[in-house]
């Protein structure tokens, strides 16, 4: 039997049955291996979607060994920018944040959501050609500022305590770019004093998606918010795209 040899390339989905694949594998990533509870819809379907997805642009991840198209899609990112969230009404973060601050600020915005790559391609080349994707888009569409919800496993707050209250103590958005969670579902994440925690060990344990972000300048809002439709604990992410540029580029492109 020979080595399965990927050939990964990203870019954004272009068929409706790519965009669909991108669905079918979301729901195989957060649903069967994370616990997400499905609605009675979306079970049916078994492809996770919601009313963004129409609107929205799909990065997607494919490995061409797989095959062409929708047959090889191994990753995902949702990129919502401010005409598609006008088409729906709002951003999807609306829904646990109050994003008004960056409504207000006048810089252009893009929501970046339903981040997922199948186990076998969690790797360090694959997620750095994501990022890739996501930071010429970002470039092509001028994209002053990156925002969204990065997320722990699990609905239990108290055993991510030292983590929320990491990100809280060292990682806070200053107040003209910090989104607060809803106050019905707001979360404090001031939950361990600063000076017993340990910075490096923390910092280590995060998930990756939302260490990626910090690596890069990423900020964090005020309070968490538990999704337990998708079985996590929230935190909302904000990134100045000018740091992405002088940052990651420099430090985390260099080998791709």
């Amino acid at each position: 039997m020979s080595e399965h040899i990927p050939q990964i390339i990203v870019r954004l989905a272009e068929t409706h049955a790519e965009r669909e694949a991108a669905q079918k594998m979301r729901y195989q990533v957060f649903y069967e291996e994370f616990g997400a509870v499905p609605s009675p819809e979306v079970a049916a379907s078994q492809r996770d979607w919601d009313e963004f997805d129409e609107a929205a642009d799909h990065m997607i991840v494919l490995d061409e060994s797989l095959g062409a198209g929708a047959e090889s899609v191994v990753g995902t990112y949702r990129l919502v920018d401010q005409s598609a969230a006008a088409q729906v009404g709002r951003f999807y973060t609306a829904d646990e944040y109050d994003i008004s601050v960056l409504l207000d600020c006048g810089a252009n915005l893009l929501e970046l959501g339903r981040s997922c790559v199948l186990k076998p391609y969690r790797t360090r080349p694959v997620l750095q050609k994501l990022w890739q994707g996501i930071a010429d888009y970002m470039m092509e569409n001028q994209i002053e500022i990156l925002f969204g919800c990065g997320s722990f496993h699990g609905t239990d707050v108290e055993s991510h305590a030292e983590a929320l209250s990491y990100l809280h103590h060292y990682h806070l958005a200053p107040p003209g770019l910090r989104p607060k969670s809803l106050d019905k579902h707001y979360v404090d994440m001031n939950r361990v004093e600063k000076a017993i925690l340990n910075q490096k060990q923390i910092l280590m344990s995060l998930p990756p998606l939302i260490k990626g972000y910090l690596r890069v300048g990423a900020v964090i809002g005020d309070g968490a918010y538990v999704d337990r439709h998708f079985n996590t604990t929230d935190v909302c992410i904000v990134v100045q795209t000018h740091l992405i540029t002088n940052r990651y580029r420099q430090h985390f492109l260099k080998d791709s």
